[in-house]
C-alpha cells in the first residue's frame, strides 16, 4: 500500500470487461480471482495478470450488461463504468463488499444537508449544513456539524427525486430522499454534494428505493385503509372510520404485513406506514 493508502476489502470472485471504446464485447467470459479494494483502487488480480483501476477514474455505477448468457445467469454483479468502458464485478461477499465499495467512494466527501426538510408533510425552517456521511450494511448515516444524526435506513426509502437547488448563493447538485424516523413520522432530507459524488449515493439510494418498492395489487378497500393510515387515522379507529368490519381489517393488516406495506408495532394489530405504504397511500390519494 502507498502512504495514505488504507485497504477496506478482500475477497475473491469474478470479473470482466464488457464494453470496450464504446463497443460492447460479446464473446466475453468470467475471469476468477482476487478483488481487493483499498480507499484509493481497485486491485483485480486473476490468472492473466492484475488490473489497477483508480477510484478516481470511476465515472458511474450501474446497470446490466447481459451480452451473453454467461453473463446473464449471474443475478449479483456491480457494473463500473470507466473512461475505457465498463468492467463487471461479481465478488463472493456481494453485499459486504458493495458496503465497503459505495464506502470508498463517499466516506471522505464532504455535504451538505437539509434535515429534516419535510417532516410529516410540512415543510420545515431548517438551514444547510455541513454533513459527513458513512455509508453502513442497512443505512446511509449522516453527521452534521451542529450534531445532528441522521439515519436514512436502505428498506424504508420511499422516494428519491434529484434536480438542482441554489444553495448558499450556488447552483447544486440535490437528492431529495423520502424515509422515516424511529417513530414511523414520515421525513424528507435534502443531500447536496459534488456532482460525481451525488451520482454514486443516488445510485445507491436508488438500490435501497427499489427495496421499498412493491408490485402487490390492491384492491379499493386495501387502498382506503392506506390512505387513512396516511391521514393520521388509528389503526383500531379503521373498522369504524370506513365501516368495515374488524375481522376484515385485522385479516387485511396482515395481508399488508406479508406483503411488507405495514410494519407490527404491537401484537395487538398496531401498524404504521412503512415506505411501500406511505408510497402505495401517496399514488392512491393523488389518483381520487
Amino acid at each position: 500500500m502507498k502512504p495514505g493508502e488504507q485497504k477496506l476489502g478482500d475477497t475473491r470472485g469474478r470479473f470482466l470487461q464488457v464494453v470496450k471504446n464504446g463497443r460492447e464485447l460479446h464473446d466475453v467470459d468470467w475471469t476468477s480471482g482476487r478483488i481487493l479494494l483499498s480507499n484509493k483502487r481497485l486491485v483485480l488480480a486473476g490468472t492473466a495478470g492484475k488490473r489497477t483501476i483508480l477510484l478516481d477514474d470511476v465515472e458511474s455505477l450501474g446497470g446490466r450488461f447481459d451480452v451473453n448468457q454467461r453473463i446473464a445467469t449471474v443475478s449479483d454483479y456491480f457494473s463500473i463504468h470507466i473512461p475505457s468502458g465498463v468492467v463487471l464485478l461479481a465478488p463472493v461477499d456481494y453485499e459486504e463488499f458493495e458496503t465497503d465499495f459505495f464506502g470508498a467512494l463517499l466516506n471522505t466527501e464532504r455535504f451538505l444537508a437539509r434535515h429534516p426538510a419535510v417532516a410529516g408533510g410540512v415543510v420545515q425552517n431548517t438551514e444547510w449544513e455541513q454533513s459527513r456521511l458513512k455509508v453502513e450494511e442497512e443505512a446511509v448515516s449522516m453527521a452534521t456539524v451542529s450534531g445532528k444524526f441522521v439515519e436514512i435506513r436502505l428498506d424504508d426509502i420511499g422516494d428519491i427525486k434529484t434536480g438542482e437547488r441554489t444553495i448558499i448563493e450556488e447552483v447544486r447538485n440535490v437528492i431529495e430522499v423520502e424515509h422515516s424516523d424511529d417513530e414511523g413520522t414520515s421525513l424528507q432530507t435534502y443531500i447536496s454534494g459534488p456532482k460525481r459524488a451525488i451520482t454514486f449515493l443516488h445510485s445507491l439510494l436508488r438500490e435501497g428505493e427499489e427495496l421499498s418498492e412493491t408490485s402487490i395489487e390492491l384492491s379499493e378497500t386495501d387502498k382506503q385503509v392506506l390512505t387513512a393510515l396516511y391521514s393520521g387515522v388509528e389503526p383500531f379507529d379503521i373498522p369504524g372510520f370506513l365501516g368495515i368490519d374488524v375481522e376484515k381489517v385485522e385479516a387485511l393488516f396482515q395481508r399488508l404485513i406479508d406483503h411488507n406495506v405495514v410494519e407490527e408495532i404491537r401484537v395487538r394489530r398496531e401498524v404504521r406506514l412503512n415506505a411501500r405504504g406511505r408510497s402505495i397511500a401517496s399514488d392512491a390519494i393523488e389518483q381520487q
